[in-house]
């Protein structure tokens, strides 16, 4: 009885102690359980975030394209949830809806960062981009109401089911991490890749592009930016000195000068084989129109201030001789007294003159340049129907200037025989930037043999208007589009030059910057050519010495920056005639 009574407690005592680990081993594979289904859930999520924060852009388009990368940013909120879920508890509904909201902002501003580069050639400056922002959408729909209001509804749809998505998406993360073992696994997860990313600098080369790059360096980026446009500090010292604006213009013997800026018109002309190819014949009958003209040409590269758009930087960059690659340069310019060429030439007897058909709206700015005239859209005495949203057409914008201030018909004779000699009025000096080759190069006027024609309200159909209006220009492959307008801005160039223009106009043709990059491709350099036109072989000469070629295709190494140019052109008109 003793010994009996003295082993039941014990066999009691190992019951409880067996059923106590029983619990706790059922409750343990319960957990595990939970986890492992919360786990499975979050699979799916995760990789439907991580793609959308990893996609590339499929160049030339503004699509996306899935690359296999990984997001630190989706990794540092993994850590960020594990953490504050261990330490506050479960997520409520606003805050999920937050987290969703900040997360549909990310993927679109990824989107943002990696398509501005694709497409336009440059990175992107919030600040100074986007006062142009409606400009660039009135120009890409060309003001048409219905197709202006039918972007703005499917953008805001996309917007909605992103939003959508990242919040479906959420959900999963945040029960997941609620568990023990997935916060654990979360948060092993996301410090991996962040380790990953911290490490980056060391790696091989081959692993750097495991990961995407981060719309964080996107935002120090543009928060550095806007610091600089609004800081105090930047306004008085960033402008430095600019050249000195001396001698005279007696080189030029009283020659009209034309400045052209040619839209768009970059290096990527002669350094991309497809589309030096397709321009190559275009490009000989401009140079046969120069040499039968009785002219010649010598030219070189520069480096544009800008790329893509932005002309008003490369133009302020050559009539003033600044750096303009900084916008607050340019606007500090156009707020200074500050000489120019144009300027220059108004103190030594030329009528200077801005023919601005690109300038649809008030532009107080410009009286910077002083012109004697100042022409922009309408002002120009154009007449003749609207081709899309650049409206006038530059052969007519060239006729009007030969008309108007050249003071000439368009005479049979070819221009060498034209009289070169003394004139009863002043010189002229006249600032003509382009706009029929900008983007998205549409609707293309067609060439008019006939110049006179351009004069007048009859200066082309309704049916030659309707029929450059109906062809389509995609903007996910603008090459042909870009092909077409430059073949016609060669096309009357060659024209004019080699039949109309005055025997002894001086000619500068620089184009202002390169295309738009899905034209350019990615990772192009910031090269146009300049192109010197004249007569006057022995002021051509000074140039030559200074590294122009002879011919139409530049040399491979810049000349300089664009800015470079102006003191060479300032001294080559104060040489001795």
């Amino acid at each position: 009885m003793t010994r009996q009574s003295h082993e039941a407690p014990r066999q009691g005592e190992y019951g409880r102690g067996d059923n106590e680990d029983l619990t706790v081993r059922t409750a343990a594979a319960t957990a595990f359980a939970a986890g492992a289904r919360a786990l499975g859930l979050v699979v799916l999520p995760l990789f439907v975030l991580n793609l959308l924060l990893t996609f590339g852009n499929e160049w030339p388009t503004l699509w996306p394209r899935l690359e296999w990368r990984l997001s630190t940013e989706l990794a540092a909120l993994l850590v960020a949830l594990a953490i504050w879920i261990g330490w506050r508890g479960a997520l409520g509904q606003r805050m999920l809806g937050a987290l969703a909201a900040l997360g549909s902002t990310w993927v679109v501003m990824h989107y943002i960062n990696v398509t501005v580069p694709s497409i336009f050639g440059r990175r992107l400056n919030a600040y100074w981009d986007s006062q142009h922002l409606w400009a660039v959408i009135r120009m890409s729909v060309e003001n048409k109401a219905f197709a202006t209001a039918l972007t703005l509804i499917v953008a805001g749809l996309a917007l909605a089911l992103l939003y959508a998505i990242v919040r479906l998406c959420m959900l999963p993360l945040v029960r997941a991490a609620e568990h023990d073992l997935t916060r654990r696994l979360l948060l092993f997860l996301g410090l991996a890749v962040c380790a990953l990313s911290v490490a980056q600098p060391w790696q091989p080369e081959r692993l750097r592009p495991l990961l995407a790059p981060p719309v964080s360096a996107l935002l120090a980026e543009q928060s550095r930016l806007l610091v600089l446009a609004l800081s105090a500090d930047a306004q008085g010292w960033r402008l430095g000195p600019g050249p000195v604006f001396s001698g005279t213009v007696d080189a030029l013997g009283g020659a009209d000068v034309l400045i052209v800026f040619a839209e768009a018109y970059g290096a990527i002309t002669f350094d991309k084989p497809d589309i030096a190819e397709a321009l190559a014949p275009s490009r000989a009958q401009l140079a046969a129109a120069i040499a039968a003209g009785d002219r010649h040409v010598v030219s070189a590269r520069l480096v544009a201030p800008t790329f893509g758009g932005a002309s008003w930087l490369s133009h302020a960059s050559l009539l003033a001789g600044m750096d303009t690659r900084d916008p607050r340069n340019y606007q500090q310019l156009l707020a200074s007294s500050r000489p120019s060429l144009v300027s220059h030439f108004a103190a030594h007897g030329y009528r200077s003159v801005g023919w601005l058909p690109g300038i649809q709206r008030a532009w107080p700015e410009g009286e910077f340049y002083g012109f004697d005239r100042y022409a922009d859209a309408e002002r120009i005495g154009y007449e003749g129907p609207h081709f899309g949203f650049w409206r006038i057409p530059d052969q007519a914008s060239m006729a009007l200037i030969h008309h108007q201030e050249f003071g000439k018909d368009f005479s049979a004779l070819p221009a060498s025989q034209q009289e070169a000699g003394p004139r009863h009025r002043q010189p002229r000096l006249v600032v003509f930037p382009t706009v029929t080759t900008h983007a998205p190069f549409r609707a293309l006027p067609p060439f008019t043999a006939d110049w006179s024609r351009l004069l007048g309200a009859d200066a082309y159909t309704i049916d030659e208007r309707d029929a450059a209006e109906g062809v389509a220009v995609a903007w996910s492959n603008p090459t042909p589009a870009y092909l077409a307008s430059m073949r016609y801005q060669f096309d009357w160039l060659a024209d004019y030059l080699g039949r109309h223009a005055p025997a002894d106009l001086f000619t500068i043709i620089v184009g202002d910057h390169q295309p738009i990059g899905s034209v350019t491709g990615p990772n192009q350099p910031w090269d146009v050519p300049i192109h010197i036109v004249s007569h006057n072989r022995r002021l051509l000469a000074h140039f030559e010495a200074a590294g122009f070629v002879p011919g139409l295709v530049p040399p491979a190494t810049p000349f300089g920056p664009m800015h470079a140019i102006t003191p060479l052109l300032i001294e080559a008109f104060a040489s001795p005639p």
